[in-house]
């Protein structure tokens, strides 16, 4: 067994399986050490063959991942590229997220509290999410504040639950439970307590148990019916770039972080947020 830990997360890796237990701050935000220490782990993970599954949870029980720090977005460059119809290469967030999402063993997010918006794209990349039934929240809040899912969210949330249901998510930046998420396909079991764990450390066991030669390839033959996302990706990196600099996109930003958002009370009730943050008057 070995376990090492960092500003934001730690990592124990014993008999085949990688547990990554994330723990920044009062609502885990994604900031930037999050980021940068994330996409170390799971690029490291990824070639590790010692390891056959990886399990992302949450110390903090309300929250398994806020959402990207909105004031690092607000630092983004708004500069388009100089040629407007060149499609960028991919972002590091889409590298990281496409690390959990095609590494040659089984990654499983296993989420107790609420998840939105990077936190949610990063869910979404891996192979099984779980999650507390009546704890659990998920949501995509970034077209009130301006921009898009800029992470993945708008090319594996429609291939996950559908166009229309995606749409629903997406454009309406409301907060979706653990239930609905269930019905939709969003999460594969919504469980109770000591009942999710139970669960999830017997899949666990049992996948890291066989060889790993048939994990992989068991993987990659599935993989395949997601088809070639990498232009996806890109093209939607463009999309969210070209959102950043428009003017109602930072007051609205503004607007977030002034009515309580990455605070623990703002977060709490974000779907109410993202609503009053655009309401006249």
């Amino acid at each position: 067994m070995g376990t090492e830990s960092s500003q934001t997360l730690s990592l124990t890796i014993a008999d085949g399986v990688a547990r990554i237990v994330l723990d920044n701050g009062p609502i885990n935000l994604f900031d930037g050490q999050m980021f940068a220490e994330l996409a170390a782990v799971t690029a490291r993970i990824a070639v590790d063959d010692d390891v056959r599954v990886v399990v992302l949870s949450s110390a903090n029980p309300d929250f398994f991942i806020a959402h990207f720090d909105v004031t690092l977005i607000q630092q983004f460059p708004t500069d388009l590229p100089p040629d407007p119809g060149r499609i960028p290469p991919p972002n590091p967030f889409h590298v990281m997220c496409e690390h959990l999402r095609t590494m040659p063993k089984a990654t499983i997010a296993v989420i107790e509290g609420r998840v939105g918006g990077g936190g949610s794209e990063m869910a979404l990349s891996c192979d099984m999410r779980f999650a507390l039934r009546g704890r659990a929240i998920f949501s995509q809040p970034e077209v009130a504040l301006g921009i898009i899912p800029g992470g993945s969210g708008t090319v594996r949330l429609p291939r996950l639950i559908g166009r229309s249901r995606a749409l629903e998510v997406i454009l309406g930046c409301d907060d979706v439970d653990a239930e609905l998420a269930e019905q939709w396909g969003w999460v594969n079991r919504t469980l109770d307590g000591e009942e999710l764990w139970r669960h999830v450390d017997r899949l666990v066991s049992r996948i890291a148990s066989f060889p790993f030669h048939a994990i992989a390839a068991a993987k990659a033959s599935v993989l395949q019916a997601d088809g070639d996302v990498s232009e996806d990706l890109r093209n939607e990196g463009a999309a969210f770039q070209a959102t950043l600099g428009h003017p109602r996109t930072r007051g609205a930003m503004d607007a977030f972080l002034a009515a309580g958002g990455q605070t623990a009370a703002g977060e709490m009730r974000l779907g109410a947020l993202a609503a009053e943050i655009n309401r006249p008057g």
